[in-house]
């Protein structure tokens, strides 16, 4: 590193530019066209995303009022809390399922119209309808029962899958499990049936997680994840432990823990977080165990939301908390002031802040075709800055020159001394 000239390796300005948030981010691309072209790099919204990935958020869905338009605010641990909106989809949406930086989002006026959306870079997709209009017949209420999204970072592609029992039109509703799953490489709707009897409650259809190609859901009776084959289109039960789930007065919920399944297991005293570290052999290991003395009556109403290995958001009725778990020390991230219709638990969802595209094979993708490697832009801009660098010293001489040409000094009296 060129410490006088303010240079520094190319790698390392690309890891601050990682950590940027997305707004201002894509606010330096009006800085100059090597900044405007970085964001479009293939090499480094790779980069971003996997930055993304470890430092997991909570997106709050605020409800003022049944018909009003819902607003969103993302916490943050380390750049705090913004707020965002969802009306470049010029639609009045309920937050469904959120997958590395992608929102799955439901039409409230038109059912069965379906979204999914990057709300940091405002790119949208709007699903297309099936033939059959099943996603108008589910039971009840005409919606899926489970809504799950599932994005592959590597692959930049995404899964949509909307499941429910299935109720024919002008019959009684059926025992059959109907799943629908929409491919963002085919743009279309596959559609499979299964004989289900699970029963979910509304944090159970909340907390979606993808991990190892499948999409989990803890069912209601706590005592088996249901979980969804994105491959094969199959559905498996994974038990869970009789430790975690015995005794009187525990709640369980799930999570996703740096691409593993997460169990988290609250009592009156204490949270006990469960990682499942063999998919095929059910294996779960007791990751940590936190005494919740320190928040004891918040514990009823605390629902964990989103962690990684060094913190854990929870949300109750008006706040978001954070968890450290190496320090041990509880703080306050957001708390809302007026009261809306639900509770922040209620509409709480993990999410992390991407640049990932909605439509494969445009923007990111395209770029790496006609936009140079992240490396390259970086070091045009460095070569750009010792530019500038060099005629700003030019005219610096240039004006020196000027002032001793004409007798300007800088200002002191020599015969003082």
């Amino acid at each position: 590193m060129d410490s006088g000239n303010g240079i520094f390796p190319e790698e390392v300005v690309l890891q601050i530019l990682a950590r940027l948030p997305v707004k201002p981010l894509f606010r330096f691309k009006s800085v100059c066209k090597i900044w405007y072209r970085l964001v479009s790099d293939k090499y480094f919204v790779q980069l971003y995303n996997n930055v993304s990935v470890d430092n997991p958020m909570v997106l709050v869905e605020l409800l003022r009022s049944f018909n009003a338009q819902p607003s969103y605010v993302c916490v943050d641990r380390m750049r705090g809390v913004s707020e965002f909106s969802l009306d470049f989809l010029k639609d009045r949406v309920k937050v469904k399922a959120s997958c590395n930086g992608l929102l799955c989002c439901a039409s409230i006026p038109d059912k069965g119209v379906y979204y999914v959306c990057n709300p940091m870079t405002r790119d949208y997709r709007l699903l297309p309808r099936t033939r059959e209009r099943p996603m108008t017949r589910f039971h009840p209420d005409n919606e899926a029962t489970l809504v799950g999204l599932a994005y592959d970072l590597v692959n930049q592609k995404f899964k949509v899958v909307l499941a429910g029992f299935y109720r024919p039109f002008g019959r009684r509703p059926l025992d059959s499990f109907i799943c629908l799953v929409y491919d963002s490489d085919s743009n279309a709707w596959t559609r499979s049936l299964s004989s289900q009897t699970e029963e979910f409650t509304h944090m159970n259809r909340n907390q979606v997680v993808y991990a190892n190609g499948l999409l989990h859901w803890l069912t209601y009776s706590c005592l088996y994840i249901l979980a969804f084959d994105l491959n094969s289109l199959e559905w498996r039960k994974i038990p869970l432990p009789n430790k975690m789930v015995d005794g009187a007065g525990r709640r369980l919920h799930l999570l996703e823990l740096e691409g593993s399944v997460s169990v988290i297991q609250i009592s009156d005293a204490w949270m006990t977080m469960w990682v499942l570290e063999d998919l095929e052999g059910e294996k779960w290991r007791e990751a940590d165990r936190v005494s919740l003395k320190c928040i004891r009556g918040m514990v009823p109403s605390v629902f964990p939301i989103s962690q990684n290995s060094e913190f854990i958001f929870l949300a109750t009725q008006r706040q978001i908390l954070v968890y450290h778990r190496r320090s041990g020390v509880w703080k306050e991230m957001y708390f809302v002031k007026n009261i809306s219709s639900y509770p922040l638990w209620f509409s709480a969802h993990a999410f992390r802040g991407t640049i990932v595209p909605c439509h494969p094979g445009v923007g990111c993708a395209a770029g790496s075709g006609s936009v140079p490697h992240a490396s390259v832009i970086v070091l045009k801009s460095q070569f750009y800055y010792l530019w500038r660098l060099r005629e700003e010293n030019k005219n610096k001489e240039g004006e020196r020159g000027r002032e001793s040409e004409y007798g300007l000094g800088d200002g002191r009296d020599e015969s003082k001394g």
